[in-house]
């Protein structure tokens, strides 16, 4: 996708003058920038967070860089769900891009497509792969063009303040699976936080480390494959000390956390959903909103 359009291309794809646009852009609707020869440009995620809160449709969304037919189809998220799993198992990454970013521009929560659209279309993903129907390769193939769209997604949000808290995380070593946990920084970012993504497959020691020299205010652990019980155990509770001694907040999720695990683990908070790791992050973000 660009990362900077003029203002004649925003008003051919919104469908308006370029005399309204400019207008806008005099009112700080949205953002300008100069080039070094003097010509307005305007940043992509500035428009992009323009049309969510405006509600105004697209007319040639092709323009911006978004799939042709952006802002035509089904914004409800109960149906993207569905036209989701198809998308993916037909390796059809368009379409799949397309539904995320009408369900984006029309202003739903991230937590919420990543709940109730994302994770859902791979959990039933996951119950046919179960049951022979879908092949290792197809459902690798889905998580892969899911990925790239939550990277492009989390490049069109609005750049989060100076003062913002931070929050990093990853998963294990033994745990392959990113979905979850590029999820889970698509929504902290969506929700003011200045996030780093550690990647996955990552030892124990190495996440100690990272919070002991970046001491985040919140550091998420997505688990989705343990390979050691006792050893997972022993170790997390370790990480729970070191975040304890550096004020960080240590937040735990994914689907190998079931509840006989949970009870030996030591957290600040377990999320099952975006949406519970969305209200404790904003109760963190709170207390550490500078006071005037």
């Amino acid at each position: 996708m660009k990362e900077l359009v003029s203002p004649k291309q925003v008003a051919r794809a919104i469908g308006v003058s370029e005399s309204s646009l400019k207008r806008w852009c005099d009112r700080g609707l949205i953002p300008i920038i100069r080039t070094a020869g003097g010509h307005r440009k305007l940043p992509i995620k500035g428009v992009l967070e323009f049309l969510r809160e405006s509600g105004r449709d697209l007319v040639e969304p092709a323009i911006l860089g978004l799939p042709a037919t952006t802002g035509q189809g089904e914004c409800t998220l109960r149906r993207a769900k569905d036209r989701l799993k198809i998308a993916l198992l037909a390796a059809n990454e368009s379409a799949s891009r397309q539904i995320v970013y009408d369900l984006y521009l029309a202003g739903n929560a991230i937590s919420a497509i990543c709940d109730e659209v994302i994770a859902e279309a791979f959990h039933e993903i996951g119950d046919l792969w179960d049951c022979g129907e879908v092949e290792v390769y197809e459902e690798r193939m889905a998580c892969e063009m899911s990925l790239r769209v939550l990277h492009e997604i989390r490049n069109t949000i609005a750049e989060v303040r100076s003062h913002a808290p931070t929050a990093i995380g990853g998963t294990l070593d033994g745990d392959p699976y990113a979905l979850q946990t590029n999820m889970v920084e698509l929504v902290l970012r969506s929700n003011g936080w200045n996030t780093t993504q550690l990647g996955n497959m990552l030892p124990f020691f190495t996440l100690r480390t990272a919070i002991e020299k970046a001491k985040p205010q919140l550091f998420w652990l997505s688990v989705s494959a343990i390979r050691d019980t006792d050893q997972f155990i022993e170790e997390e509770h370790r990480l729970f000390e070191t975040a304890t001694e550096n004020g960080t907040a240590l937040v735990v999720g994914g689907v190998a956390l079931n509840e006989k695990i949970r009870k030996q683990m030591k957290y600040t908070a377990y999320c099952d959903t975006m949406k519970h790791l969305e209200t404790f992050a904003a109760s963190v973000y709170q207390l550490r909103e500078p006071q005037n």
